[in-house]
C-alpha cells in the first residue's frame, strides 16, 4: 500500500524510527495496531494512571523536601536569634561590612554545594 502523509508527520516518523533504531514501516505498523486495537481507551487510561502515580510520588517527595528546608531554616533562625545579642549602634557599620563579606562567602559556598554536593538531603537520608 502507498500512503501520502504530511511533511511534518513524515519528519516525525523518520526521527522516531531513527531514535528507536527500527524501520519506518515498523513504527507505522505499531501505531496502526495501537490505534485499531479495541482496548485503546483502557491502555490510554493505564498509561495516564501510571504517569499520575509517578507525578504524585514526585510531589510527595517535593513536599517532604520543602518541609525539611522550612524546619531547618526555622531552627537556624531561632538558634541565631537566641544566641546573638543586638549590636550597639556604634558597632553596626563594621558588623554590616563584615556581614556583606560573610554573606558573599555563603552564597559562593551554596553555589558550589548545589553543583557538586553533598546535598543536605543526602546527609539527612544517609
Amino acid at each position: 500500500m502507498t500512503f501520502r502523509i504530511d511533511a511534518h508527520l513524515a519528519r516525525q516518523l523518520s526521527e522516531r524510527a531513527r531514535s528507536r533504531r527500527v524501520s519506518q514501516t515498523e513504527v507505522l505498523e505499531a501505531a496502526l495496531a495501537s490505534m485499531l486495537t479495541p482496548d485503546q481507551e483502557e491502555r490510554v487510561e493505564a498509561v495516564l494512571t501510571k504517569r499520575l502515580d509517578r507525578i504524585s510520588r514526585q510531589l510527595e517527595r517535593l513536599e517532604w523536601h520543602v518541609e525539611l528546608s522550612n524546619e531547618a531554616f526555622a531552627i537556624f533562625v531561632r538558634f541565631w536569634l537566641t544566641s546573638n545579642a543586638p549590636l550597639p549602634d556604634e558597632a553596626m557599620r563594621a558588623a554590616q561590612a563584615t556581614g556583606k563579606k560573610r554573606y558573599q562567602a555563603f552564597v559562593e559556598s551554596l553555589a558550589r554545594r548545589m553543583e557538586a554536593g553533598p546535598k543536605l538531603r543526602e546527609e539527612v537520608e544517609g
